[in-house]
Formats: C-alpha cells, structure tokens, sequence
C-alpha cells in the first residue's frame, strides 16, 4: 500500500524466550478493580458496572526504556497492574469463552497524570489527558500462557528506589481476568493484539525524575525502569 506518508512502526512488546515479538493492536484498562485501591482515591467499586478506559498503543514504553517524566503535570503516579495479552477475541464472551483467548501475561504501570485527573473530575469532564498520555504505559516482557499463568495466590509489587510501594495478590482484584474479558468484550469487539491492564492495588504516589522502579508479577516476569 502506498501511504502519503511513512507510516509508522507498529506498536509491539517483547516475548519471554522468543527472537518474535507480540504485536499490539489496542491498549485497554479498568479502573477500581481493586477494592483498597478505589477506597483510597474515595471511589467505589460497582461489579455491574465496572469501569474501562484506554490508552493509545503506542504510549507502551517497552524493552526496559527510560520513560519521560510527561510535560503539564506535577504529579505523576504509578500504579502497578497484571497485564494480559489477547491471542484471538471475540464479542458478548462468556466468562469461560474469555478464559480461552489469553495468549499471555505481563506486568506494567498504568501512569496517572495525577493533578490533571482530579481537575477533570472536579469538572466531571473525561480525564483522557490524564492517562492516554505519551509513555504511559510502561511493561514488561510478555510470558506466554503455554509456559505460565498465574493464580489468585500470585503477588503483583512495585519497589521504587527500593522502597516497597504496592503489594497485593491476584486474589484482591474485585473482577479476575475472565470476568473483565467477558465485560469487556461487551463494549467492544477485542481482537488479536489486544492487550488489557487489569486495575492496581493500593498505595499509588508520586514518581520523580531519577526514580528506579522494579514491578514483579510473582517471580517470573519482572519490569524494571527509570523515570527520566
């Protein structure tokens, strides 16, 4: 196809083992999955209605890159999430159905331009500029799912600068992976490609320039990085 001009790379992540690499097509979120977490920024949880958002795909920080510290905030947040990575979709799943279209798991930072987020709300505006913003969504490695799932018993954490931040199990998240595909895909067709940040525990706060941050999914997928 010629293009007017040149098109951009498309967006992709690392695989655990592979030369290949995982292609994304499109970046979901659901917030307030965790029922601490909603407690702390004075929210609550609705499980009939649960909450998504997106990102753009290409606001992915991949490959241990640094990522820059956004312009227009002055406080940025990390809030550390599983991520799952689609291998086909579909729309209106069942719970089992959206059990069978992961492909594989990660872990990542959904990055919250905090101050913008809560000028929004004040104005119950959309707060997209909060977080679809460039390099907002930092993650690791894929693990594909023929070699690891995780369990309600795996821990998710985030260490800055050494310093223990987030912890929680995969058992505290108010709707567990099958059930916020099968939510999900009633929104929308998911497809291939799609990759979905599945909320954070509590103990969200602030990253400057200079931190280092470790993010653990258990202890087989590991994302490590530096605010810059």
């Amino acid at each position: 196809m010629n293009t007017v001009i040149p098109p951009p790379a498309p967006p992709s992540i690392p695989v655990v083992g592979r030369t290949e690499r995982f292609p994304v097509r499109r970046v979901f979120c659901i917030g307030r999955n965790y029922a601490d977490h909603a407690k702390e920024m004075g929210a609550s949880v609705d499980t009939a209605n649960p909450m998504f958002f997106t990102k753009p795909a290409d606001a992915l920080v991949t490959d241990g890159a640094d990522v820059p510290y956004p312009s227009a905030t002055n406080d940025l947040h990390h809030e550390v999430e599983l991520v799952v990575a689609l291998g086909c979709g579909g729309t209106d799943l069942t719970v089992e159905q959206a059990a069978r279209i992961v492909w594989g798991y990660g872990i990542g930072l959904d990055l919250t331009r905090r101050d913008l987020q809560a000028q929004a709300k004040a104005k119950g505006a959309p707060w997209d500029v909060a977080k679809a913003f460039d390099h907002s969504a930092p993650v690791s490695a894929i693990v594909p799912a023929t070699d690891y799932i995780p369990d309600a018993t795996t821990p998710i954490a985030l260490t800055v600068n050494g310093e223990r931040r987030q912890s929680a199990t995969l058992a505290d998240m108010v709707l567990d992976v099958p059930h916020i595909l099968s939510a999900l895909s009633r929104l929308f067709e998911l497809k291939a490609g799609d990759i979905v940040y599945t909320g954070t525990p509590a103990g969200v706060a602030a990253l400057h320039r200079g931190d280092r941050f470790v993010a653990t999914l258990g202890d087989v997928v590991t994302l490590e990085g530096r605010v810059s």
